[in-house]
């Protein structure tokens, strides 16, 4: 196994799930969306037919479309006597759907699906892909998958698996809802009860799946925090947010403008349905009137009552009009279904764009948030190092008793070993006491020592934490024989 080659593990964590967004894992769209979706993403429909779903008893099928997702969510839970807590909510607020990207390295995941077949993976219509086929490996990683997560959330929980062969790495999404012993829990299934038991279960998923993953080639990526390595500089991650951002402002830009031109596709056609039905009303009413005028006509003909040449002729004239009238009023009428169904489309259409772009724009805040929390830690980083290296420079000036004062303290630690102690605390902040351990006494350290229990307190808050791990984290990295603290 190539050590470049890495699984991928994603989850998005939502109130719900909408149509537009089962019609994106079901690719079930319009001509309009799919031009759409290949115009401004990476979908390629000459393999859209290489794409299946996984379904109970790990059946692989075709992607059926006739149930969207909300509706197989609505019919399991109400196979299963299970209320939707979001239901009758104006604005939902319980997290009831978790929705896994599963994939690897591009190149890993292209030669699962397609071997060494010579493919294209340009966005479009590609001709030349018309003649692949899809590989048993693929299926065989897909099957694995399911089973993983049939086993770890229950089968009965999923409500979608669907592999996608038409992008530009092939990769699949499983839709579920954190339901344990019939009531959604996903604080108890993924969360838990802060962000360090949170970060605990995913850590714990990545190396479960990474133990599955191994069979077809994809290793599990390391945690910075398991290696000591630095973040990014910041010039380079600046450079790469902005590219980010402008990816982001681009596909948003690019939506506003599909919305602006469907909304007057919408307004022509709503147009268009409205003189139509306008035109089968006007129509019906004058077939009314003739069809009463006929039966009049009849009635006068069965009572003698005028010239009865006369009668029939003109009862042969409006029999032809409404021979004609029939013919005109089932044209109107079919083209009236044509632009009922286009104006149909259209809305569904404007739908899905105006969810992703709704989505993408959630998506930037939410990322946005990540960015100034994470230039607030490069400022403090910064200032940490300019304190350090201010106080290495004035060093030298200080007398020896100056220095003796200062021995021991967390200053003269941090400035011999600032980034040693940091990596220590983390490890201490997310649990690797046994990691801390190896690591303090692997550079240098091993002081600290206490048989006492270290752990989180229950009433202690993520900075108290923070803090005590700092301390700790001091202490371990003095060299061993120094004085000891007690945990």
């Amino acid at each position: 196994m190539s050590e470049n080659n890495k699984q991928v593990v994603h989850f998005n964590v939502m109130k719900g799930f909408t149509t537009a967004q089962s019609n994106e894992h079901q690719r079930n769209w319009t001509e309009r969306a799919w031009e759409n979706a290949m115009l401004h993403g990476n979908y390629d429909r000459s393999r859209e037919r290489l794409n299946f779903e996984i379904t109970k008893g790990g059946k692989i099928r075709p992607i059926d479309t006739s149930v969207s997702i909300p509706k197989r969510m609505a019919a399991s839970l109400a196979e299963r006597g299970i209320k939707d807590p979001n239901q009758g909510l104006e604005i939902p607020k319980y997290r009831t759907v978790v929705d896994f990207i599963l994939s690897g390295s591009k190149e890993q995941m292209r030669k699962l699906a397609f071997g060494n077949q010579t493919v294209v993976f340009e966005p479009g219509d590609n001709a030349e892909n018309y003649g692949l086929k899809r590989m048993p490996e693929i299926e065989h990683w897909a099957k694995d998958m399911y089973t993983f997560m049939c086993d770890k959330y229950g089968e009965e929980n999923i409500i979608g698996f669907y592999v996608h062969c038409d992008e530009t790495t092939p990769h699949l999404h499983c839709t579920m809802m954190p339901i344990k012993n019939g009531k959604f829990a996903f604080k108890e299934l993924f969360a838990g009860k802060d962000k360090y038991e949170f970060s605990m279960n995913t850590k714990r998923l990545h190396n479960e799946l990474a133990k599955v993953n191994a069979l077809y080639g994809l290793g599990r990526g390391t945690a910075v925090s398991e290696t000591g390595a630095r973040h990014r500089p910041t010039e380079e991650y600046r450079r790469y947010l902005d590219a980010w951002c402008a990816s982001i402002e681009e596909e948003v830009s690019q939506h506003q403008k599909a919305l602006a031109e469907l909304r007057g596709e919408v307004s022509v056609a709503e147009r268009r349905v409205k003189g139509l039905t306008s035109m089968v009303n006007n129509l019906e009413a004058e077939k009314a009137e003739k069809e009463k005028a006929v039966a009049e006509l009849h009635r006068q003909l069965r009572n003698q009552e005028g010239d009865s040449a006369e009668l029939t002729a003109r009862l042969r004239d409006l029999q032809h009009e409404l021979s004609e009238l029939d013919l005109k009023l089932a044209d109107k009428k079919e083209k009236l279904s044509v632009a009922d169904q286009k104006l149909r489309d259209l809305n569904e259409d404007q739908s899905y764009i105006q969810q992703r772009t709704d989505d993408l724009k959630e998506e930037s805040a939410k990322y946005s948030e990540e960015i100034r929390q994470n230039v607030g830690s490069f400022v403090k980083d910064a200032m940490l190092e300019n304190l350090i290296n201010d106080f290495h420079t004035r060093r030298a000036s200080l007398s020896d008793e100056e220095l003796k004062f200062l021995s021991g303290s967390p200053l003269i630690e941090f400035a011999e070993h600032g980034s040693e102690i940091l990596h220590c605390a983390t490890l201490l902040f997310l649990g690797y006491l046994d990691g801390a351990t190896t690591f303090a006494e692997g550079h240098g350290g091993g002081g600290g020592g206490s048989d006492l229990k270290w752990g989180r307190d229950d009433d202690e808050d993520s900075r108290q934490w923070a803090r005590r791990c700092l301390r700790m984290a001091s202490k371990m990295m003095r060299p061993a024989g120094g004085k000891s603290r007690k945990r």
